[in-house]
C-alpha cells in the first residue's frame, strides 16, 4: 500500500511539475496580449490621426470587461478551452463547434499577423530594402523557431515565456514614463486626418487596436495546463491585461506626440516605437535599434505563447469529439504536436497568400482585421453564455449584488464583441477586394469547417453542466 501511494504521489508531483503557475500563467496572458501588435499600431492608425486614441481608449476598456467576465465564468467552469467550452456547454455542440473553428481561426491567423508586424523590426538590421522574398522568409522563421520551442515541452515553454514577458515588457515601460516628457501638444493636431466622421474614424481605429488585446482569454483557454486553475485563471487574466492596459495607454499616447502623425504614417516608420525612440535620442539610430531588438524578442515570447493556444482550442474540442481525434494526441514531450504543427503550418500559408500582391503594412491590417471578426465571435458567444447562466441563476436568487454586476459586464462585453464585427473593413483602402478582404478571408476559414463538423457529428460528447455559481 505505501508503495501504491508513493507511486500515486509521486504521479501528482509530475502532472503539478508539468503545469503553469500563477507566474508563468500571468505571463501567458501578458505575453500573448503584448505581441508586436501594439509596436506597429501607431503606423496601422496613423491615417485616422490622434482620434486613434479615443479607440484605443474604448478597446481597453473592452478587453478590461472581458478580462473581468472570463474571470469569473473560469472560477464557475475552469475547463480546458475556455470560450469554446462555455459555449459548447451554454448552447450545444453546433455552436461549440463554431466557437471552437472561430478561435481557432484568430489563434494561426493572428500567428501569422504577429510574424508580419515582427518583420517589420528584424528588418531594422536585415533585409532593410524589405525584398518581399526575404520578408517572407524572416516571417516564417518567426513562426516556426517558436513551434520548435513548444514542441520540446511545457517546461520549456513555461520559462521562455516568463523571460520574453519581462523582456517586452521594458520597452513599454519606459515609453510609457520617460517618453511622456517629450510630448509636443502641436503633434496631436489636426485630430482626425481620416476624412471621416468622428465616430467612423473611432469605430475604424477600435477595430484595428483590438487586436493589441487578443490574449485575455489565453489562461482560460489553456486551463488544464494551469495549476489550480480556479485560483490562479481568474488572478492572471486580471493581473495580465490590467498590466497591459496601462503600459499601452501611457506608450501610445507618448508615440503619438512624440511623432506627427504625417511621420507615423511614412513607410520608414513602420517600426512606430523604434522612430519615436530615435526621435527622443536625437541623433542616430541607436536608441531605435535597441527598442527594435526588444519587440523582436516580445514577438518571438507572442507568437511562443499563441502557439501554444493554437493548438490547446483544437486539443480541448478533440476531446469533446469535436475536432478529429489526431488534435487530442500528444507527443512523447507531452504536447499536441499536430496542433502546434498544423497550426502553424496554416499561418505559414496565410502570409505567404497575404504577401501576394499587396505590401507587408495591407497584409498587417487584413490579417489583424480578420482576426477581430473571428476572435469576437467566441468573446460575445461567451458574453452570452454568462448572461444566460447569471439569468438562470437569478431565478434561485443567487448572490443579487454580484448577479447585477456579472450581468453588466457580460452585456458591455457582448456590445463591444458586437462592434468588433462591425468596424472590421479595411475602410483605409479603395479597391473592394481588399476592404472586404477580412470579411473574405474569415468567410472562407468557416466554409472550409463545414465537411469538418459534418464528419465529426456522430463522434460528438454532450456537454457538460456548468457548474454551481462561484
Amino acid at each position: 500500500m505505501a508503495t501504491v501511494r508513493a507511486s500515486t504521489a509521486g504521479s501528482a508531483h509530475q502532472q503539478t511539475e508539468h503545469r503553469l503557475g500563477l507566474p508563468q500563467s500571468t505571463a501567458l496572458v501578458m505575453g500573448s496580449i503584448i505581441g508586436v501588435g501594439i509596436f506597429s499600431l501607431p503606423y496601422a492608425l496613423a491615417s485616422y490621426g490622434p482620434i486613434s486614441l479615443v479607440a484605443m481608449a474604448l478597446a481597453t476598456v473592452g478587453a478590461v470587461t472581458l478580462a473581468l467576465m472570463f474571470a469569473v465564468m473560469s472560477r464557475r467552469m475552469p475547463a480546458d478551452g475556455g470560450p469554446y467550452a462555455y459555449a459548447r456547454s451554454a448552447f450545444g455542440n453546433l455552436l461549440g463547434f463554431t466557437n471552437a473553428w472561430s478561435y481557432w481561426i484568430t489563434a494561426w491567423a493572428g500567428n501569422a499577423a504577429i510574424a508580419v508586424g515582427w518583420v517589420f523590426y528584424v528588418e531594422n538590421f536585415v533585409n532593410t530594402d524589405s525584398v518581399k522574398s526575404w520578408s517572407i522568409t524572416i516571417a516564417l522563421v518567426g513562426l516556426w523557431l517558436p513551434a520548435a520551442v513548444n514542441l520540446t515541452g511545457l517546461r520549456n515553454m513555461g520559462v521562455f515565456q516568463v523571460w520574453t514577458a519581462v523582456l517586452k515588457y521594458i520597452p513599454l515601460a519606459l515609453m510609457s514614463t520617460f517618453g511622456l516628457l517629450f510630448i509636443g501638444s502641436g503633434n496631436y493636431t489636426p485630430w482626425n486626418t481620416s476624412g471621416e466622421s468622428s465616430l467612423s474614424a473611432i469605430g475604424g481605429a477600435m477595430a484595428i487596436a483590438v487586436f493589441s488585446y487578443l490574449g485575455v482569454e489565453t489562461a482560460a483557454v489553456a486551463a488544464a495546463k494551469v495549476r489550480d486553475p480556479e485560483r490562479n485563471v481568474p488572478k492572471s487574466t486580471v493581473y495580465g491585461t490590467l498590466a497591459s492596459a496601462v503600459v499601452y495607454l501611457l506608450s501610445m499616447i507618448a508615440v503619438f506626440g512624440i511623432l506627427p502623425a504625417s511621420a507615423l504614417a511614412l513607410d520608414e516608420n513602420q517600426a512606430s516605437y523604434s522612430a519615436a525612440a530615435n526621435q527622443i535620442a536625437g541623433s542616430g539610430s541607436w536608441a531605435g535599434d535597441l527598442v527594435a531588438l526588444a519587440v523582436v524578442i516580445s514577438g518571438i515570447g507572442a507568437l511562443n505563447g499563441w502557439t501554444m493556444i493554437c493548438a490547446e482550442m483544437p486539443f480541448a474540442a478533440a476531446k469533446d469529439g469535436l475536432f478529429p481525434k489526431v488534435f487530442g494526441q500528444t507527443s512523447s514531450r507531452r504536447v499536441p504536436a499536430f496542433g502546434i504543427v498544423s497550426s502553424t503550418l496554416l499561418a505559414s500559408v496565410a502570409v505567404v497568400i497575404s504577401y501576394v500582391g499587396t505590401d507587408g503594412a495591407t497584409v498587417f491590417t487584413t490579417l489583424v482585421l480578420m482576426t477581430g471578426i473571428t476572435a469576437a465571435i467566441p468573446y460575445g458567444f461567451s458574453a452570452l453564455a454568462q448572461i444566460k447562466w447569471r439569468w438562470q441563476d437569478s431565478q434561485a436568487a443567487v448572490q443579487t449584488p454580484r448577479l447585477v454586476r456579472d450581468l453588466a459586464v457580460a452585456l458591455v462585453a457582448l456590445v463591444f464583441s458586437g462592434a468588433f464585427i462591425y468596424w472590421s473593413r479595411n475602410t483605409a483602402e479603395t479597391s473592394w477586394y481588399v476592404v472586404w478582404g477580412p470579411f473574405l478571408m474569415a468567410g472562407g476559414a468557416f466554409v472550409i469547417g463545414i465537411p469538418v463538423y459534418v464528419a465529426q457529428r456522430r463522434a460528438m460528447t454532450q456537454p457538460t453542466p456548468v457548474g454551481p455559481y462561484r
